[in-house]
């Protein structure tokens, strides 16, 4: 697992960076980015996390790997991997985490309470924060804890 963490690991830099370089002509200072955008990135982000780790663990149809899947990106999986993350955030990933926690969204998760939707809206956010500042180590490492101390093990 832990070979395959870093080959994801690796894999993410490469992606991070070569979309960067194929897509973007000037880059944004990324503190100008509304909690919202941050979250956006962060999701898919954080979607295709899990869905490596899924991967990587069997080759099955995909509806399994779906069901299996489900278990981390729902809501309030994300809201527990937040809870679970509140006291390892620095400085800075707290401050984009309250964020996008107090962010007004347009919408609501049906399966979620709204308390739970605006956690991991803010767990999104500091991944899309991560994600854009090239610090998909950090990133990946906060996914790891946080499914582990959450019950969640990826």
């Amino acid at each position: 697992m832990e070979e395959s963490l870093n080959l994801a690991q690796s894999r993410e830099r490469e992606l991070s960076q070569a979309v960067s370089d194929a897509f973007v002509e000037k880059r944004q200072d990324i503190r100008t980015y509304s909690p919202l955008t941050l979250a956006y990135i962060g999701d898919a982000f954080y979607d295709l996390i899990v869905r490596t780790a899924v991967v990587e663990r069997a080759n099955r149809p995909a509806n399994e790997l779906h069901r299996a899947a489900v278990r981390f990106v729902s809501a309030a999986a994300q809201a527990k991997i937040a809870d679970a993350l509140a006291e390892s955030l620095t400085e800075d990933e707290k401050s984009v985490y309250r964020r996008g926690r107090n962010s007004k969204p347009h919408t609501m998760a049906k399966n979620a309470t709204p308390g739970e939707y605006m956690r991991a809206t803010g767990l999104e956010a500091v991944l899309g924060y991560l994600y854009l500042s090239g610090r998909t180590d950090r990133a990946l490492e906060l996914v790891k804890k946080g499914t582990e101390l959450a019950g969640l093990r990826l």
